[in-house]
């Protein structure tokens, strides 16, 4: 789902700047921007990078259509410059993290080179579909934790932000949900698709039992009964139980029955030994009603035997944390390296032209990430990013590249993965990411360095801008 009209999803201020960099002749210089973020969302301990796809296809699609230049007439810009972008595509490279892997902060996730009205202009167009993506994958695959083998469905699509809850629903699957209600990204995206019903559905018939007999008569053998519109323990699932056993004499079972308000716990413990005494075992117990992966844990935690998850709102939102803070930051202009500073020593970038290593314990889970200038090949100690004294031997670990290849001279570098391909190498990756580092409460902080070139360029830089 590329944006249509790509080249004027943008902040204003990316074609000032372009415009000027045209009439003054800079956009011909070569310029590297990095992406990356510097706090973890959630108070978690990583984040799931997603929206890679959708932004290689978006920038494949990017040029300025007929309409786009005149509105942009109507506002002002130079005509010359109109001109240029009649012809503008994005011919730079770009190298990035595979949609999918764990990320960490302050570490270079994607890495932009062109000239520099390109590498600024799709600015807005990088932070908009990778913060949000990443953001929701991460939150979903917090949900996964908590849920553990049971299934975890996406019921987003009503409260999320209008469209996004299309993004919203393809970065949960990413996360690790199971499948949506959002028939509209199902169909897009090729993802499991599901449903119950509504409490408008019972209350649609004269009693709670006809609805049901209705609803099993229609879908025999996908049927979910919500047994929580009038009386839950005490008609909902009797009713639910006369039906399940109705079907059985068709030839059919019941799959489930949904609860969607109360104290879910109890409720589901109480329906489970009606369910069980009636010899239905394989009829599962689903839970919705503004969910979330602390709540879910709690359930567990209290024994709720609850099988399927529904989760809404707080996911497709990324509540509590509204926005990833990815930004996206000139680090060579030229063929020189850059930085930004500031007084606050976290927010000082890093220089020049950089890759990503991820170090790995002897079983292959994830050690630690190291951020390198590009034409270092192999390092012996990582360097605190803003800490000398604080040192970590990489002597003897073997080690990944994590930036590859993804654009090159505008062209896309390889077949695109499907979701589904992609949610499976998540949970690959997730799976080598020590369990200290998903936990809830207070998660260790994953180790991430810099070079010692890199850690010298950087000071070398600010020693000489302060002059």
């Amino acid at each position: 789902m590329y944006i249509n009209n790509p080249a004027t999803y943008t902040d204003y201020y990316e074609l000032t700047m372009a415009q000027g960099y045209y009439k003054s002749g800079l956009y011909k210089k070569k310029a590297v921007f990095d992406y990356f973020f510097r706090k973890v969302p959630f108070n978690s301990g990583y984040v799931v990078f997603a929206g890679l796809n959708e932004l290689l296809e978006t920038l494949d699609q990017f040029k300025f259509q007929k309409e786009e230049l005149e509105y942009l007439d109507s506002q002002g810009f130079d005509p010359d410059f109109l001109e240029y972008l009649k012809k503008f595509r994005f011919t730079g490279n770009l190298f990035s993290v595979r949609e999918g892997d764990i990320v960490f902060p302050k570490e270079p996730i994607i890495r932009v080179e062109g000239n520099l009205v390109e590498t600024q202009i799709i600015e807005t167009l990088i932070l908009n579909i990778l913060n949000f993506q990443s953001l929701i994958a991460t939150k979903a695959s917090r949900l996964r934790f908590a849920a553990g083998n049971r299934s975890v469905l996406d019921f987003g699509l009503r409260r999320s932000q209008g469209l996004g809850g299309v993004h919203a629903t393809r970065a949960a699957i990413i996360g690790g949900v199971n499948g949506t209600s959002n028939v509209y990204a199902a169909k897009l995206y090729g993802l499991p698709a599901s449903g119950t019903m509504a409490h408008s559905w019972v209350q649609s018939f004269d009693d709670e039992i006809t609805s049901f007999r209705t609803f099993a008569k229609y879908f025999p053998d996908n049927c979910i009964l919500l047994v929580d519109t009038y009386n839950t323990l005490e008609s909902g699932v009797p009713n639910a139980i006369i039906v399940a056993k109705e079907l059985e004499s068709k030839g059919h079972q019941l799959q489930g029955i949904r609860l969607d308000s109360g104290d879910l716990a109890y409720f589901s413990r109480q329906a489970r030994k009606m369910l069980d005494d009636a010899g239905l075992g394989y009829v599962k117990i689903a839970a919705s009603n503004q969910l979330d992966e602390q709540i879910i844990k709690s359930l567990l935690s209290q024994d709720a035997p609850i099988d399927v998850f529904g989760v809404g709102t707080r996911l497709v939102t990324g509540q509590d944390s509204p926005a990833l803070d990815g930004v996206y930051k000139l680090s060579e202009i030229d063929g020189k390296p850059t930085l930004k500073i500031s007084e606050n020593i976290e927010k000082i970038t890093l220089p020049g032209r950089k890759k990503v290593y991820r170090y790995l314990n002897n079983d292959g889970s994830f050690n630690g990430d190291a951020v390198l200038l590009e034409y270092e090949k192999h390092i012996d100690m990582m360097i605190h990013p803003y800490f000398e004294a604080k040192k970590r031997s990489l002597t003897g670990m073997n080690y990944e590249e994590l930036l590859h290849p993804v654009i090159h001279e505008g062209d896309l570098c390889r077949d695109l993965p499907e979701v589904m391909e992609i949610a499976e190498f998540c949970k690959e990756r997730l799976g080598k990411l020590n369990k200290e580092h998903q936990r809830f409460d207070n998660p260790h902080i994953y180790k991430i360095g810099i070079s010692k070139s890199l850690y010298d360029l950087r000071d070398q830089l600010i020693t000489r801008m302060k002059k």
